[in-house]
C-alpha cells in the first residue's frame, strides 16, 4: 500500500515539474522574442534616418552605392531655405545656412537650381567622421569645404553635379562640411589651412558648448 499510495504521487510531481518547466521555456521564448520584435523595429527606425542610407551624405561607404535601391531614403524635393548664420573665412563673409538634423543633412541642397556666390550651406556632423558626401540629384555643382573639430578646413572638394559617387575624406577627423558654389574658395583665396569662425565665435563654441 505504501508503495502504492507514492508512485502516484511521485507521478504527479513529475508532472507538474514538466509543466513549470514547459511554462517556463513558453515564458522565456515570448520574452525573448519580445525583445527581438523590439530590437527589429528600433533598428527599421534608425535605418529610417541614418546618415548611410541617406542620398545626400552617407556616413559610410561600400560597394552598394545604388540610390535606386530600395533602402535609400529619397528625399521628395527641395527643403525651405533653414536657418542661417554669418560665418566668417579670412576676409570674406557667408551667410549660411545650417544643416542640423538628420533629414536637414540628407537633403542639403538637394533640387536646388539657384545657387550663386552667396549660397552655402555648414552641416554640423553629429560626431568627428570621413565625411562622404554626394550629389545625387543636385543639379549644379558644388565646392565643400572639409573641415575639422578645431574650425580648420582640412580638405576643398569638387562636387560634380548629379554625381552619385561619394567623395569620402581622406581622414576621419572631419566634424563640419561646408558647401558653396562651385568654385568659390579658389575664387576666393580660401584654402586648407585656414580657420571658419561664426559670429559667436569658434565652431566648437557655437556648436559643441
Amino acid at each position: 500500500m505504501i508503495v502504492s499510495l507514492k508512485l502516484p504521487m511521485m507521478f504527479c510531481l513529475k508532472q507538474k515539474v514538466a509543466f513549470e518547466n514547459i511554462r517556463h521555456l513558453l515564458q522565456t521564448g515570448r520574452v525573448k522574442m519580445t525583445k527581438i520584435l523590439i530590437f527589429l523595429t528600433i533598428a527599421a527606425l534608425w535605418a529610417g534616418c541614418g546618415k548611410k542610407l541617406a542620398t545626400k551624405s552617407p556616413n559610410e561607404t561600400n560597394s552598394d552605392n545604388n540610390t535606386n535601391s530600395p533602402g535609400y531614403w529619397m528625399p521628395p524635393g527641395p527643403q525651405p531655405k533653414l536657418q542661417t548664420m554669418k560665418i566668417y573665412l579670412g576676409a570674406e563673409t557667408l551667410d549660411a545656412e545650417l544643416a542640423l538634423t538628420p533629414e536637414e543633412e540628407a537633403t542639403g541642397l538637394m533640387y536646388r537650381t539657384n545657387i550663386t556666390d552667396e549660397t552655402a550651406m555648414l552641416f554640423v556632423l553629429p560626431a568627428q567622421e570621413y565625411a562622404s558626401f554626394w550629389m545625387t540629384n543636385c543639379p549644379v555643382s558644388e565646392s565643400a569645404a572639409y573641415i575639422g573639430p578645431d574650425g580648420v578646413i582640412e580638405e576643398i572638394h569638387h562636387f560634380e553635379k548629379n554625381d552619385n559617387v561619394p567623395v569620402v575624406a581622406t581622414n576621419g577627423n572631419i566634424y563640419y562640411v561646408l558647401e558653396v558654389n562651385d568654385g568659390w574658395f579658389a575664387r576666393h583665396n580660401i584654402n586648407t589651412g585656414m580657420v571658419i569662425r561664426t559670429e559667436r565665435g569658434s565652431l566648437e563654441d557655437t556648436f559643441r558648448k
